[in-house]
C-alpha cells in the first residue's frame, strides 16, 4: 500500500473532482465518517457545508482541506468492506479518526486506490498539526496496516507486471470540453505521483504514454513568455485531439511552475533506478552477437522499458528517453552514460539480428565433471529485470580425514607434517 498525504487551501476542489468522477461512472462514495444519516443522498452542497461548519471556526488556519490517496498493488484484492476498514483504520492511526471524512473508491486506474478528503480543523477551532505526518504517523500506519490486511508491501510493488495508470479513453472522451477535462486530469495527476522526472521534456515523455500531451507554445507567443501550460489529448500518432486545457484549470494545478519545484526532488528519488535500468538494456543486448533497433525496443518493451528515440525532420536520431515503468522512472539516454546515448546506442545495434550461440560440453566433459550440459556465451536469463546477477556455484568443499593424536615424546622435535593412518 502507498499512502500520500496532500495539504491543501479548500476543500470545494476537491470535493468537485471526487464528485464529478462519481457522476461520470468513474468512482463511488464509499464511507461517509462523521455524517449525520446517509450521506450518498447528500448533495455537493451539503457535503461541502458538512467540512465548512468546521473551517470557519478557525478562519486563521488558510491550508486546512486534507486529500489523502491509498493505493493498492493489484495483486490485492480487497472487498469494499476491507477497504473501509483499511480507511478507518488508517485515518484512526494518523489522528483523523474523529474528523468527519468521505472515501470514494476509484476505479479509473489498473490498481485499486480510494481518494479520502477530510479538514484539519477540530469541533473546538484548534488545528491538528500536520507537519512532519507522513514519516511521524503516515509510514508507520501503512506498515501496521500492510501486515494487518496481509497487503502487498510498498517496497515490493515495483516486482507487479501491471502498470498503474491506465491511458486516457479517446473515444470516451468524445472530444468534449468536459469528459477531455477529466481524461487529462487523471493522467496527469496520477503521473505526477508516480514517476520521477527532471525535465518538461521527460514529464512529457511519460504523458504521452498515456494519450496526453503539455504544450507551451511556440517561443515568442504570449503563452511561452507567461510560462503557461496547456494540456490535450493525443492519438496513436501524437497528434492533438479535442480541446486543450489550460493547466491552471485542473484539479492540482500541474502549472509549470510546481512541475519545475519537483525536478530537484525527483532527481535523488530516480538514483536508485539508474544501475537497474543499465543492466537491464546490457542485459537485452547481450542476448545477440546482432541486434536491431526493433527487436531492442521490444525486448526492453516486454520488461516494461519504453525506448523512445528521437529524430528530426530530416530523419536524423538526435536523441533517446528510456521509461521505466515498474521502477516510474525517466532518463535521458545520456544520463545513463555515454553507450546508452543515442549515438552510444546506435553504435551498438545493427540492421540485423543474430542471437548467441550455445555450445554444448562434449559427453567426455559431462562425465568428467558429473553436471548436465549446460550453454556457454549465452547471457543468463533473469528471473527478474532489477537483478543484476545470478548466484554463482561454489563447489563443495572435499571430506577431510581426522587426525590422530600422537604422543610427544620427551625431548623430540615438532612433526614437520603429519601422517595418516591406512
Amino acid at each position: 500500500m502507498v499512502a500520500r498525504f496532500v495539504n491543501g487551501k479548500g476543500i470545494r476542489g476537491m470535493l468537485h473532482y471526487n464528485e464529478n468522477k462519481v457522476a461520470a461512472g468513474e468512482a463511488k462514495l464509499l464511507l461517509a465518517s462523521g455524517f449525520a444519516g446517509d450521506a450518498s443522498q447528500y448533495s455537493l452542497a451539503q457535503k461541502l457545508k458538512r467540512f465548512e461548519h468546521l473551517t470557519v471556526l478557525n478562519s486563521r488556519v488558510q491550508t486546512n482541506a486534507i486529500h489523502i490517496t491509498l493505493n493498492f498493488d493489484p495483486q490485492d484484492r480487497l472487498t469494499n468492506e476491507q477497504l473501509q476498514q483499511i480507511s478507518l483504520a488508517y485515518m484512526e492511526r494518523i489522528g483523523f479518526g474523529d474528523q468527519p471524512f468521505l472515501v470514494y473508491l476509484h476505479n479509473d486506474a489498473a490498481h485499486t486506490h480510494v481518494h479520502i478528503a477530510t479538514v484539519n480543523i477540530r469541533p473546538d477551532g484548534s488545528r491538528i498539526d500536520t507537519h512532519g505526518i507522513g514519516w511521524k504517523l503516515s509510514e508507520p500506519a501503512r506498515q501496521q496496516i500492510e501486515k494487518e490486511f496481509e497487503l502487498v508491501v510498498a517496497k515490493g510493488r515495483n516486482q507487479s507486471n501491471e502498470l498503474a495508470i491506465k491511458p486516457a479513453n479517446l473515444e470516451k472522451a468524445l472530444y468534449g470540453k468536459s469528459l477531455t477535462k477529466r481524461a487529462i486530469t487523471n493522467v496527469v495527476n496520477a503521473v505526477m505521483n508516480t514517476y520521477a522526472f527532471t525535465s518538461l521534456a521527460e514529464f512529457n515523455a511519460v504523458l504521452q504514454q498515456f494519450n496526453v500531451r503539455t504544450d507551451r507554445g511556440a517561443e515568442g507567443t504570449l503563452m511561452h513568455q507567461k510560462r503557461g501550460l496547456l494540456y490535450s489529448l493525443v492519438n496513436a500518432r501524437g497528434e492533438a485531439v479535442g480541446v486543450p486545457i489550460k493547466a491552471s484549470a485542473i484539479y492540482n494545478k500541474p502549472t509549470l511552475v510546481r512541475i519545475e519545484k519537483m525536478f530537484a526532488k525527483n532527481q535523488e528519488k530516480r538514483k536508485a533506478l539508474k544501475e537497474p535500468l543499465k543492466a537491464a538494456i546490457d542485459r537485452t543486448i547481450g542476448k545477440y552477437t546482432h541486434i536491431s533497433k526493433g527487436t531492442l525496443i521490444r525486448e526492453l518493451q516486454q520488461q516494461h522499458i519504453a525506448t523512445l528515440f528521437r529524430t528530426n525532420e530530416e530523419g536524423m536520431t538526435y536523441g533517446v528517453t528510456y521509461i521505466d515503468h515498474r521502477g516510474k522512472a525517466v532518463f535521458n539516454g545520456s544520463d545513463l552514460g555515454k553507450a546508452y546515448s543515442a549515438k552510444g546506442l546506435l553504435e551498438r545495434l545493427s540492421p540485423y539480428d543474430k542471437a548467441l550461440k550455445q555450445e554444448i560440453k562434449r559427453p567426455a566433459e559431462q562425465h568428467q565433471t558429473q553436471e548436465p550440459a549446460r550453454t556457454h556465451l549465452q547471457a543468463p536469463t533473469p528471473t527478474h529485470y532489477l537483478q543484476l546477477a545470478l548466484a554463482k556455484n561454489r563447489p563443495e568443499a572435499l571430506p577431510s580425514l581426522p587426525k590422530k593424536k600422537k604422543r610427544k615424546k620427551k625431548g623430540q622435535q615438532p612433526e614437520q607434517s603429519p601422517s595418516l593412518e591406512q
